[in-house]
C-alpha cells in the first residue's frame, strides 16, 4: 500500500506543492528587489506522465518566470502570487486528506483483524 502508484504520486505532489509554497514565499519576500525574477515550480505534467507510466515518482523543478518585468527588472506580481498561494494551499490540503484517508482505511483494517 505504501509503495503504490497512488501513494507515491501523492507524496511527489506534496513535495512539489511544498516547494511551490516556498517559491511563492520567496517571490513575495523579493517583490521590491530589483532584477529579481519570480520562481515557478513545475511538476504536474511530469507527475501525470509518471502516473500514466505506472510510477508516480517525480521531482519538481524550479524555473524563472518569463513574465514581463517592471522598470526595475522585477517581475513579481502580488496578485499572481496570492492566487497561486491559495491554489497551492487547497491542493496541499486535498492531497493530505487523500493520504489521511488511506491511512484511516489501513488503521480500520488493522483493528478488525486483531
Amino acid at each position: 500500500m505504501f509503495d503504490s502508484v497512488t501513494m507515491t504520486a501523492l507524496s511527489s505532489a506534496l513535495d512539489g506543492l511544498a516547494l511551490r509554497q516556498r517559491a511563492i514565499a520567496d517571490n513575495i519576500a523579493n517583490i521590491n528587489t530589483p532584477d529579481y525574477h519570480a520562481k515557478r515550480v513545475l511538476f504536474e505534467e511530469a507527475l501525470a506522465s509518471s502516473v500514466a507510466a505506472g510510477d508516480g515518482d517525480v521531482t519538481a523543478t524550479t524555473a524563472r518566470s518569463l513574465e514581463p518585468t517592471r522598470l526595475d527588472g522585477n517581475n513579481v506580481n502580488l496578485d499572481t502570487e496570492t492566487l497561486s498561494g491559495i491554489d497551492t494551499m487547497l491542493r496541499y490540503q486535498f492531497a493530505t486528506q487523500a493520504i489521511n484517508g488511506s491511512f484511516s482505511s489501513l488503521r480500520t483494517a488493522m483493528r478488525t483483524t486483531s
